[in-house]
């Protein structure tokens, strides 16, 4: 008889049920949340499993790939069907989030998601990191702004450099506010020498990746937004067709049809919200800068006539969605003609 187990993950501990084919529990338990140690307890339950259900997590990937590994059927699965079906649970703990998962991967009522490579995981590591360090230094110069505003010392309009100089110019013969100052332009110091870095790496790794250098023929799309992407799609095989990216990233409206009704809503906003803030910078200097292969910008001209700029730019960077996409799948490079193409 087939069996199959539900893993819900904490962050020290992890609930596993076991059931089988008729939705019986066989066996459940709490162990440590360690790939290893899930193993072990998995193997000493003496069963064939069909399926092992994991919910998408920030642990999920690192025990999936340990599972996997050691030959086991396991499947990530979407956060949102598992939070959908647990909905009418009226008592929720991690052992019935366990049997539920079980129960989910028994009736097939699941959709699984892709699993990222090592590699990609680690450039979306360096894009995060980068990312975060950004927000912090305009974080420190803005806080600065605000402490200095509220004695009536106004930094104004600066550059990167010639911040530090206006900043320690306004708070000349204030020693407190000398030392707020020199603390955190210290902190901003360091910060921008950090982000510098990472900058450096970012321009590296784009020159040494082939997709990165694929997608950067496009216009508009720079190291940063042609990285985001590679990392976001890894393999480009797991879409049937390109037309599904831009809803896998959110982009394409929300549909509700009941009887009389049928609304159709905003984009989803569902999935990665770092690749859809990227494809949306993208959009954005097409439409507003002077760029090369100006069909995409005729294009998206045309819907902003008739529907105004903010919804050509979010029209656009679904497009480009598609379009890269398609350049990965096929190692092509961009073809304005193609991209702006009508579809038939």
């Amino acid at each position: 008889m087939e069996h199959y187990a539900g893993i819900d993950v904490s962050l020290e501990s992890s609930a596993v049920c076991v059931i089988d084919a008729t939705g019986r529990v066989v066996c459940e338990g709490k162990v440590a949340t360690e790939p290893e140690t899930l193993i072990d307890w998995l193997r000493q339950s003496d069963v064939a499993f069909a399926r092992i259900g994991l919910e998408a997590g920030p642990l999920s990937q690192w025990l999936y790939a340990g599972l996997r590994e050691a030959g086991f059927p396991i499947e990530l699965l979407e956060t949102r069907h598992v939070r959908a079906a647990f909905r009418t649970m009226p008592v929720k703990t991690d052992r019935k989030d366990a049997r539920g998962i079980a129960q989910l991967m028994r009736l097939g009522w699941f959709r699984p998601v892709h699993c990222k490579s090592m590699a990609a995981q680690e450039l979306r590591a360096i894009l995060t990191a980068r990312k975060l360090v950004q927000g912090k230094l305009h974080d420190v110069e803005m806080s600065l702004r605000g402490i200095l505003r509220g004695f009536g010392l106004k930094v104004g309009p600066t550059t990167r450099r010639t911040f530090a100089d206006r900043v320690r110019e306004l708070v000349a013969g204030h020693p407190t506010l000398q030392m707020i100052a020199e603390a955190l332009l210290s902190a901003s110091d360091e910060l921008g020498r950090q982000l510098g870095q990472f900058e450096a790496q970012v321009r590296s790794l784009a020159r040494r990746n082939p997709k990165a250098r694929l997608l950067m023929s496009t216009p508009g799309v720079g190291a940063v937004v042609a990285l985001t992407y590679v990392a976001a799609i890894d393999d480009p095989a797991r879409f049937r067709s390109s037309r599904t990216v831009g809803a896998h990233f959110g982009l394409t409206p929300r549909k509700y049809q009941s009887g009389e009704t049928d609304v159709t809503g905003r984009i989803s906003k569902i999935g990665d919200v770092g690749v859809r803030t990227a494809l949306y910078e993208a959009a954005n200097v097409i439409l507003t800068r002077p760029v090369k292969g100006s069909t995409l910008k005729s294009w998206a001209m045309r819907v902003a006539a008739r529907a105004g700029m903010r919804k050509a730019k979010v029209a656009l960077a679904r497009k480009l969605a598609v379009v890269l996409h398609r350049m990965l799948a096929g190692g092509t490079a961009f073809d304005a003609t193609m991209a702006a193409a009508p579809r038939a």
